[in-house]
Order: structure tokens, then sequence, then C-alpha cells
């Protein structure tokens, strides 16, 4: 991502989850299997901050499966942000944009997410 801001002039960054995402219910229902464990451990604590949830905290839910890919996205765009003072840096003196957004598979339909 930075090679691809700082050198090649990319002007944006998008950070998009989607809807039933396996890996997203994977995290939540703690699947431990070879290497996927690792991969999956990475989406736990957009499980952990969704705990707020009213209903059914669980893969079967998609309201839950939804909230907690979102906030995969919202907690990705932070990690850019704490993990890259270049992006940080180009994000802040408006050379690039990170936004986040969430694709509806069914409805075909791409929602942006709010600033974080």
């Amino acid at each position: 991502m930075e090679f691809a801001c700082k050198l090649a002039g990319a002007k944006l960054i998008l950070v998009m989850g989607h809807q039933h995402c396996g890996a997203i219910k994977g995290a939540i229902d703690d699947v431990k299997l070879g290497n996927l464990t690792a991969l999956l451990a990475k989406s736990k604590p957009a499980v952990k901050i969704s705990q707020d949830f009213k209903g059914e905290k669980t893969s079967f839910n998609e309201a839950f499966v939804r909230l907690v890919a979102q906030n995969n996205v919202r907690l990705a765009i932070k990690n850019i942000r704490q993990k890259s003072p270049i992006l940080r840096q180009m994000e802040q003196k408006g050379e690039i944009k990170i936004v986040g957004a969430f694709y509806t598979l069914n409805k075909g339909e791409l929602v942006f997410l709010e600033k974080n």
C-alpha cells in the first residue's frame, strides 16, 4: 500500500468487507484449523468489539456477521493508520483517502462506512 500510494500514485485505499464472509464466520465460531487459525485470529478483535450486539452472537445470525465484518473493516483502517506513518501522513495532507465499505452480495450493493 505504501508503494502504491507514495511511489505509484494511487489515491485511494479501499478496505472492503462483504456479506456472508466465511473468515468472519470462522472467527465468530473460533475455528481452529491449521494455518487458517492464525488468519482467523486477525478478525477476533472485531468479534470482541461487537459483543454489545443485541441478539444471537453466532455465525448463523446474518446481522451479527454483518456487524463483525463492518467492525473488522474499521479496525483494519485503524491498523493501517497506526502502522504506516507514510500513509497516515499522506492522508492527513489530503494526498490519499482511506475508506471502508461493505458489499452486500445478494443485492450487489456497496455501502461506504462512516468516516473512522
